[in-house]
């Protein structure tokens, strides 16, 4: 196993299968059927600031995959050598597919968090003004 595969392995076991995310139920303040979990206006954008964190790593992750792609260079003029930095870059190329997914997906969590924690405002807010 090479070490672009051990890294996917690793990512894949931290984050799972990210070319098919799943899709979170979030809500609050107010309730509802199903799955789901709830969590104040705060503690939400606590959460929202941990994945926005990830994030930033994330993004420096495909910088840094990037920089090593556009520095591969063929240790020699031969056939041999370009084969080898042709393999090498494929390797990083599905590295940097998995990074974009990563991406996309950490980018539409913080997204649905964002909505819950406006639906959650609002709701706390409709709240607090039928009871004054």
């Amino acid at each position: 196993m090479n070490i672009i595969d051990s890294a996917a392995s690793a990512i894949q076991a931290v984050w799972g299968d990210l070319t098919t995310p799943k899709e979170p139920t979030v809500y609050g303040g107010g309730g509802g059927g199903g799955g789901g979990f709830e969590m104040s206006p705060e503690e939400l954008k606590t959460v929202i600031g941990m994945w926005e964190d990830e994030l930033k790593k994330v993004v420096k992750d495909g910088d840094k995959i990037q920089r090593i792609m556009d520095d591969l260079m063929p240790p020699g003029q031969d056939e041999a050598s370009s084969s080898y930095v042709d393999s090498g870059v494929d390797s990083l190329l599905s590295l940097q597919k998995q990074n974009d997914s990563m991406k996309a997906y950490i980018e539409g969590y913080i997204a649905k968090l964002e909505v819950a924690r406006s639906k959650t405002m609002a709701t706390d807010q409709a709240n607090t003004l039928r009871t004054t």
